[in-house]
């Protein structure tokens, strides 16, 4: 008989930290509805945000193309189409039990939790408040993101460009004033958001606790660090630019507690400009560097993609 050994990041009964590096070119990679939908910013410091559900929908479609025709990994949080109580309801079906809405039996909800949780993927990782109409409980995933930040300021834009069409018929119509004759509207404006360039960090967290009662394995956790290095590619949109993971570096724990806080791990990945370069505007202005000297006992990084 054969002894296997799960890679430390693969390892589900770890504590894992991580940090993430992304960038965005002449792109919108987080549009602000309160403000007009212009790529987010923080006012004090012009540094970019992007949010982290943001991030999360991401993953979620990534892992839908790649894996959702399997009933284990479905997802919950669906771009559109799907209302959450149908997903509900989809639990209380499958196990025959008839749902009675907020009086639902807590022995029910506690099984038609359960069953969203070996059904969903989003589930299993980022938790869920599902105490709606139709009671299937509440979920605290083991996988929680924070904001991301651009590393320096980046410069919102916003860009009038014109369409070669109309959109009403009556706007193309020709009109006539005082016997004149003139063509109607050839094109229509519109606007564009983006930034030139930015370079953004997200910090990550993995709590083993929650991902044993959630369920979430080695083949999950396995499948989220390739959707964080890979979803990019198909979220590609003119809005979007050009978007790419630049690096992914995770910080792994021996104990289930952790070894070390996380941010004096996390605080390892030091990211620095070219002191020559004024205006960032590709990855080559940067460079990356982890302190990997003097590691805490019990801790293991893994670089998981870089540049």
């Amino acid at each position: 008989m054969t002894a296997t050994t799960t890679a430390a990041h693969l390892d589900p009964t770890r504590r894992h930290d991580f940090v993430l590096l992304f960038d965005v070119t002449d792109g919108n990679p987080n549009g602000d509805p309160d403000a007009g939908n212009l790529p987010r910013i923080d006012p004090e410091t012009m540094q970019g945000l992007v949010t982290d559900v943001a991030i999360k929908r991401k993953v979620r479609d990534w892992i839908d193309l790649a894996r959702g025709h399997e009933d284990r990994f479905k997802i919950y949080v669906q771009n559109q189409g799907i209302a959450l109580n149908d997903q509900h309801q989809r639990a209380y079906t499958s196990l025959g039990i008839k749902s009675t809405g907020s009086k639902q039996k807590r022995e029910d909800v506690d099984q038609t939790r359960q069953w969203m949780c070996e059904n969903f993927y989003d589930i299993r990782a980022f938790g869920a408040v599902m105490t709606t109409n139709v009671n299937a409980g509440q979920v605290r995933g083991p996988i929680q993101l924070t904001f991301a930040r651009s590393i320096n300021p980046v410069m919102p834009l916003d860009i009038s460009i014109t369409r070669v069409a109309v959109t009403k018929p009556e706007d193309a119509k020709i009109v006539s004033t005082e016997g004149d004759e003139s063509t109607g509207k050839t094109t229509e404006m519109g606007r564009k958001a983006l930034i030139p360039y930015g370079l953004y960090r997200t910090y990550g967290f993995f709590v083993p606790s929650f991902a044993q009662k959630t369920g979430f394995d080695s083949d999950d956790l396995a499948l989220f660090w390739q959707a964080l290095v890979m979803m990019w590619d198909i979220d590609r949109s003119a809005s979007r630019g050009l978007s790419a993971c630049r690096g992914l570096y995770v910080f792994s724990h021996e104990s289930a507690l952790g070894n070390a806080p996380a941010h004096k791990l996390l605080e390892r990945v030091s990211i620095e400009c070219d002191p020559a370069v004024e205006a960032p505007r590709g990855f080559s202005d940067y460079r990356v560097q982890i302190d990997e000297m003097d590691l805490p006992d019990g801790i293991t990084v893994t670089r998981l993609t870089e540049g």
